[in-house]
């Protein structure tokens, strides 16, 4: 097998292993699709590629993904992680945040917050580090992208300022590294966007 065959295959079991933890972490509001695919090498690494993983994004600006629906209220949610770990989730917008044993080192209670037209997070307390990569994980089909072939290279960016509006193209801090997942169906059509992040602030799920 060559070696680009070994990592598509590789993406395929990734794709399944990530939309199942979904399900199995409580996501009960959009549903997981059943089949997926992660995106090949050439167009789910590029941010990676063309600025680093987890590096600054210097002058990038990049454009928020809308909601496919705004919501009427603010989402809140809170949950206390321990030294075991933990996953914490936003049924109603499709987000998951999984924390492995060890992330922290004494309970913390972690707050997310939901912006209500874009697909975009606040999570708390602001400048928390983590001693292990935290995964966040966002179903595509509570998003605007959701159903049609994916035009542009999504990414998940991180945001320093809490106040600065999401209209039109926003400048970015930070790339973080991260993995579009694909239907096995419809290879085209993105299903969900995983991304790992070290440290709390807000992020938004942007595209070029």
């Amino acid at each position: 097998m060559s070696r680009f065959g070994l990592v598509r295959s590789l993406a395929v079991v990734l794709g399944a292993f990530v939309i199942a933890s979904c399900s199995e972490a409580g996501i009960s509001g959009p549903t997981a699709p059943s089949e997926t695919i992660a995106a090949p090498p050439s167009s789910q690494f590029v941010a990676q590629h063309l600025l680093g993983a987890g590096t600054d994004a210097g002058k990038l600006e990049l454009k928020a993904v809308w909601w496919k629906k705004q919501h009427k209220d603010v989402i809140r949610v809170s949950k206390t992680i321990d030294q075991s770990g933990g996953t914490i989730s936003i049924p109603e917008t499709g987000l998951t945040v999984s924390f492995p044993a060890g992330a922290v080192t004494t309970p913390i209670t972690i707050t997310i917050t939901s912006d209500q037209r874009y697909v975009a997070y606040k999570m708390e307390p602001t400048g928390t580090r983590f001693l292990k990569d935290v995964t966040a994980t966002q179903l595509l089909n509570t998003t605007s992208i959701f159903g049609e072939p994916l035009r542009s290279q999504l990414y998940a960016a991180y945001i320093a300022d809490d106040n600065i509006k999401l209209s039109g193209k926003i400048p970015v801090l930070e790339i973080e590294p991260s993995t579009t997942i694909f239907s096995v169906l419809s290879p085209l059509l993105p299903q969900a966007h995983v991304w790992t992040i070290r440290h709390f602030s807000r992020y938004m799920l942007a595209s070029g």
